[in-house]
């Protein structure tokens, strides 16, 4: 993938200010290669995916206050689906459904939540779905060795179990009506880990196995379930995390005291940070996103920037010592 320079932000007014089908922002305009969902029905497609037809197809989303899934949402809605935009907060989905999309309440934390949110879309939808994006995360910056048990229970209900209670859920819709989709959001970093990213990087590495396992329980029924892997993307994730290093890291009283206070805090605090090398807009991760809900055969992996399309290879490629040497001053 060819290195671009910086662009725009995700979500809010920004999100929904591109070209063509909301994909193009002036500095990543490739046109998509395929038409709006909305359509006439069509002859038998292979590869299992659902035949273009005249009915709306819905997709859920989760973590659309801001974002990737923000950016996604709107893109969606643009493109001809009904878009189920969830949140964890209720003022933010009072104000996706003041800015005209349908939200609702999903807060992975929150079983209660994630029961009344399900109900809710197959209410609204007549009991279809047709594809699901599992996008709503967050991190915790800090040492392995600094990590409270309870903030890594916390952050797999989030990042994880969450997502695996609304997953079982989406299932047996699918199955039922025929077809469908799952897509999960996950990282680079769940393809390798760096420092002082310990709970985020054990949730993406489980939800890449849990993917994987998923998508071998599929094969053979016409549900597909894929992996989002973005590396560098502008969205919020840093000042969100915030909130979760002041509560859970102990700075004070850590051996890595003096890296907090120069390496992490300088990076995390900055109110304009520039930007990470090789970081894309939600522009990027929004083309991969329709590319696995509209494509007849979707992969099962869809990388997003340079980083992520590196690492994958040096994986492969590299002795464990030898890519601990370049992944150390990541």
């Amino acid at each position: 993938m060819r290195a671009r320079g910086r662009t725009t932000g995700c979500g809010g007014a920004e999100a929904g200010a591109g070209g063509r089908n909301g994909l193009e922002d002036g500095r990543d305009s490739a046109p998509l290669p395929f038409p709006r969902p909305a359509g006439r029905a069509r002859g038998p497609r292979r590869g299992g995916a659902r035949d273009m037809t005249e009915t709306q197809r819905v997709v859920l989303i989760t973590g659309c206050s801001s974002g990737i899934g923000n950016h996604a949402a709107r893109t969606l809605a643009a493109r001809g689906w009904r878009v189920f935009a969830t949140c964890r907060k209720q003022a933010d989905c009072d104000r996706l459904v003041a800015e005209g999309l349908e939200s609702f309440r999903i807060d992975y934390e929150d079983g209660a939540s994630i029961e009344a949110g399900f109900a809710e879309a197959m209410e609204r939808s007549g009991g279809q779905l047709d594809a699901l994006f599992n996008n709503g995360a967050y991190a915790i910056p800090g040492a392995a060795e600094d990590l409270p048990v309870e903030a890594l229970r916390a952050i797999f209900q989030a990042n994880l179990f969450g997502w695996h209670e609304l997953t079982r859920r989406a299932i047996p819709v699918m199955r039922a009506q025929g077809h469908g989709r799952v897509l999960m959001n996950s990282s680079v970093l769940g393809l390798a880990a760096l420092r002082m990213r310990a709970a985020y990087v054990s949730t993406k590495f489980a939800l890449e196995g849990y993917t994987d396992t998923l998508r071998l329980e599929m094969r053979g029924t016409p549900i597909h379930v894929m992996l989002l892997e973005p590396g560098p993307v502008k969205t919020r994730i840093r000042e969100n995390a915030r909130a979760h290093y002041e509560r859970w890291i102990d700075r004070d009283n850590s051996v890595w005291h003096a890296f907090y206070r120069d390496v992490v805090e300088p990076r995390l605090y900055k109110e304009r940070p520039p930007p990470d090398p090789f970081e894309l807009s939600c522009v990027a991760t929004t083309k991969k996103i329709v590319l696995a809900l509209e494509s007849r055969r979707p992969r099962p992996r869809y990388y997003v920037t340079t980083p992520t399309y590196i690492v994958g290879t040096l994986r492969r490629l590299l002795p464990t010592r030898m890519l601990d040497r370049i992944l150390i001053n990541g």
